[in-house]
C-alpha cells in the first residue's frame, strides 16, 4: 500500500492507472484516505526528520527556520483557488517552513489570492503547535511590515527579513539562508505529482507534500 502511494506521488499517475504490480487501486486509495484522516504521515515525517537530524549531528528539534511560499497552477475543479497578481498565476500557494538543513517542518496550502503575510500567519500557528524550541524565522521581503511585530508578540519569535541589496539587482546571488527553502521546493519538484496542484482539497495537497518529503528522508537515512 505504501509503495503504491509513493508511486502515485513520484510519477503523477492517476489512481485508476496504478500498475497491476501494486494492490488494486481502490485499496491503495482507500488506505490513503484513511491515513490522511488518522495522521500517520505527520508522525512518520516527525520521526524521520528527527532521525536524520540526529544522524547529522544536530539536535532533534530545530531552533531556526526559513519560510517561503510557492504559487502553483491548479488543474480541474479544485477548491480554494485564486489569482496571484505578483506571479500572474491562477491556482494555489504552497507555504512551507523548513529547518536550516532544508527538512520540512510544516506546510499549508491555500488560495494563491491570499497574500504571503496572511498565509504566513496560518502556517505559524501550525508551527507553534508543533515546536517549542523555535526562536528565529528567516524570510524574504514579502513578509516584512506588521507581520514582524505580530510574530514577536504572538510567539516570541524573531522574524528576520533577508533582502536583496541594490548591488544585487539583475544578478543571480545566493542569499543565505533563504536559498535553503528554495532548494526544498526544488526537492519537492522531483515528485511529479507536485508539478501542479491536481487535488480537489487543500488538505490532500498538503498530505502529498509531506509524503514527498518522507520519501526523500527515507533515502537520506538509508
Amino acid at each position: 500500500m505504501v509503495n503504491g502511494i509513493l508511486y502515485i506521488v513520484k510519477t503523477e499517475c492517476q489512481w485508476r492507472l496504478l500498475p497491476s504490480d501494486f494492490a488494486p487501486w481502490q485499496s491503495v486509495y482507500g488506505y490513503f484516505r484513511t491515513w490522511k484522516k488518522q495522521g500517520p504521515w505527520d508522525r512518520a515525517l516527525t520521526l524521520f526528520r528527527m532521525t536524520f537530524r540526529t544522524q547529522s549531528g544536530r539536535a532533534a528539534e530545530p531552533t531556526a527556520t526559513i519560510i517561503d511560499a510557492q504559487s502553483i497552477k491548479t488543474c480541474g475543479s479544485g477548491r480554494q483557488r485564486g489569482y496571484d497578481a505578483g506571479k500572474k498565476t491562477t491556482g494555489r500557494k504552497r507555504h512551507i517552513v523548513v529547518d536550516t538543513m532544508g527538512n520540512l517542518l510544516a506546510a499549508c496550502v491555500h488560495s494563491a489570492g491570499i497574500q504571503d503575510r496572511r498565509g504566513a500567519r496560518l502556517l505559524m500557528i501550525r508551527l507553534y503547535a508543533l515546536f517549542a524550541t523555535l526562536s528565529v524565522i528567516w524570510a524574504d521581503g514579502g513578509y516584512s511590515g506588521a507581520l514582524v511585530e505580530w510574530t514577536k508578540q504572538m510567539f516570541k519569535w524573531r522574524l528576520t527579513i533577508v533582502k536583496r541589496t541594490d548591488a544585487m539587482q539583475g544578478k543571480f546571488v545566493i542569499l543565505p539562508p533563504r536559498w535553503v527553502v528554495e532548494r526544498t521546493f526544488a526537492w519537492l519538484g522531483n515528485s511529479r505529482r507536485l508539478s501542479k496542484d491536481y487535488e480537489r482539497l487543500t488538505d490532500t495537497a498538503e498530505v502529498f507534500i509531506k509524503i514527498s518529503e518522507i520519501h526523500r528522508l527515507l533515502r537520506r537515512i538509508g
